[in-house]
């Protein structure tokens, strides 16, 4: 099964624009590495690292912090393209995602074992150092236990992300970046992002339902009988009675 099948089977590509699920070719020890700011139900921020061609994602509860007595939840996601990484703009409300997303941050990042990182996800502990604008030095991510979130082929996978302490850290300051709001791709807040921005991606959460409905509108619409005009006749157009000719009467 590809890496990218659950992401390709939430997408309808013939409705959305979003990349299709591709998987490439990564080059060197140093992948890259995205965080996107995603104002959805709940603002999180979407953590993406390139391994084996796609990007491994997790959805971080609060703003990545720098002190490392402070864990941040990280919710496992599904893989995505690593063409999803350079996007910015708003999916609309109602939709898978639907929500305004904002270029976090960027850039790379290296695994600090020595053996396959792919390896150190599968047992659940994977040390990385970042290099990207705010997001520097090492980084764990621990997993935790596994909590069944219902679909027993997916299980859900919950996550820590923690700081180490190296020259990086921010100790006793665990809300050090959040203070950072604005996109390192346009310097745009959220806000204006959602005010001004031309990207918008459509996903078919329900967009099969809303189009089948605009068909089903305009089927109907065809269907239904034009009135027929019907304009006063003018007196002087009206068609004159017959009127019978009167008897004579007969003399006695």
């Amino acid at each position: 099964m590809s890496r990218l099948s659950l992401y390709n089977r939430k997408r309808d590509f013939a409705v959305t624009p979003e990349p299709a699920g591709r998987i490439v070719k990564s080059a060197g020890p140093k992948r890259r590495f995205v965080i996107q700011r995603h104002a959805a139900t709940r603002l999180h921020y979407d953590l993406r690292l390139e391994l084996n061609g796609v990007y491994k994602s997790w959805a971080v509860t609060k703003v990545p912090s720098l002190d490392p007595a402070t864990k941040r939840l990280a919710v496992e996601v599904e893989d995505h393209p690593v063409e999803y990484g350079t996007f910015e703009g708003t999916i609309p409300q109602g939709e898978y995602g639907g929500g305004t997303v904002q270029l976090w941050d960027r850039g790379t990042w290296t695994s600090q074992s020595a053996g396959d990182p792919e390896r150190d996800l599968k047992r659940g502990n994977l040390k990385v150092c970042f290099d990207g604008k705010r997001m520097k030095g090492g980084w764990a991510l621990i997993r935790l236990r596994d909590k069944d979130s219902g679909f027993r082929r997916n299980p859900r996978h919950n996550w820590l992300l923690i700081k180490e302490n190296d020259e990086q850290a921010h100790p006793g300051e665990p809300e050090a970046l959040a203070s950072e709001v604005t996109s390192v791709k346009s310097g745009r807040t959220l806000e204006e992002i959602a005010s001004r921005s031309r990207s918008v991606w459509h996903s078919n959460r329900a967009e099969g339902a809303a189009t089948r409905e605009v068909e089903l509108s305009k089927e109907r619409a065809a269907a239904k009988p034009k009135p027929v005009s019907r304009k006063a006749t003018p007196a002087w157009a009206a068609p004159k009675k017959a009127v019978a000719p009167a008897k004579k009467k007969l003399r006695s």
